[in-house]
């Protein structure tokens, strides 16, 4: 099938919309379908859209609806369009309706659907291939925190639990992510002055967040807003232990019986589990199984196969 693949960021942002639609297009040219990804559709003819993201790709889902009413139309919902934007933006909620089948990237994802869409949805997990585990730096208790700067992230809550925790703690925590504003930037700049434990590394190459998930002893993600972060995958794909806030997209990725969770916003409760993975051996054990048990739904053999069934679902049978 000839696919045109949405997304509403191009490869220069380099954020998770981007690495799941080059991903997605790898698999489905593998399946022996021609697939274009672009930023916004230009028109050429396909016989399938996938589109990631429902407000921001609504251009393009509208223009193809109309030019092609009986052709498949795929949606891929983000955290912002389920936790934010289907509820409250007249365009995201007439993408849902214009799509014959919604995707979301954890299994909480459903939750947020008005309920007769339930039947046309799919979960699939991303992935990532295995990372082999590198030295652990030996001065310090490693912890990376990964994506770009921006409220939904809530990407200084880390920074804060570091003046939480004890005297004796060798826990760094490294931000990985460019500053998405003025703002941000200057933020990050004023705590890394007042917060030595805290260090801004800015926006790297995935290649270089990959190398430096390898080496760390633990990951923390702490969002408001989750669709299905890739960032956990990678984690568990380098068997990193996950901390993370309690809410909907990360629940759906780590599952309800995670140990590591700690409530939006409270930079307390997560230095408390900072300092006990630090601290605890068991506790940290503990983590690092629950990781490897999740890790069985997003290897990228698994994404690829959902995927593939998805489109399989909208192909011609021959006569």
């Amino acid at each position: 099938m000839r696919i045109a693949l949405i997304t509403p960021y191009g490869r220069e942002h380099r954020n998770g919309n981007w690495h799941t639609a080059a991903r997605w297009a790898r698999f489905l040219r593998d399946a022996g379908h021609t697939v274009r990804v672009q930023v916004e559709w230009d028109g050429r003819d396909a016989d399938l859209m996938l589109a990631l993201h429902a407000r921001r790709s609504f251009a393009a889902i509208r223009a193809f609806a109309d030019r092609h009413p009986a052709r498949p139309l795929l949606l891929a919902l983000t955290g912002t369009d389920l936790y934010r934007d289907i509820h409250e933006d007249a365009n995201a909620q007439q993408a849902l309706t214009l799509a014959h089948r919604l995707i979301v990237l954890q299994e909480r994802g459903i939750d947020e659907l008005p309920s007769g869409l339930a039947a046309r949805t799919r979960v699939i997990y991303q992935s990532a291939p295995d990372i082999a585990r590198l030295p652990a730096p030996g001065a310090h208790f490693d912890v990376l925190a990964v994506g770009h700067l921006r409220e939904e992230k809530d990407p200084f809550r880390p920074a804060l639990a570091t003046r939480h925790l004890p005297e004796h703690s060798r826990i760094r925590v490294t931000h990985l992510g460019e500053a998405l504003s003025e703002a941000m930037a200057e933020t990050a700049e004023l705590a890394e002055r007042k917060l030595p434990r805290w260090h801004w590394a800015g926006g790297v190459s995935h290649a270089a967040v990959l190398k430096r998930l390898a080496r760390a002893q633990l990951m923390v993600i702490s969002s408001v807003m989750e669709g299905g972060a890739n960032v956990i995958c990678e984690a568990l794909a380098a068997d990193v232990p996950v901390l993370a806030s309690f809410m909907p997209g990360n629940v759906g990725m780590l599952g309800s019986d995670h140990p590591g969770y700690f409530p939006v916003g409270d930079e307390r409760r997560l230095a408390s589990l900072l300092a006990r993975a630090e601290d605890d051996p068991d506790f940290y054990a503990r983590l690092r199984a629950h990781g490897r048990t999740r890790r069985a739904l997003m290897r990228p053999e698994l994404e690829a196969s959902r995927l593939r069934q998805v489109v399989a679902e909208f192909e011609r049978k021959p006569a």
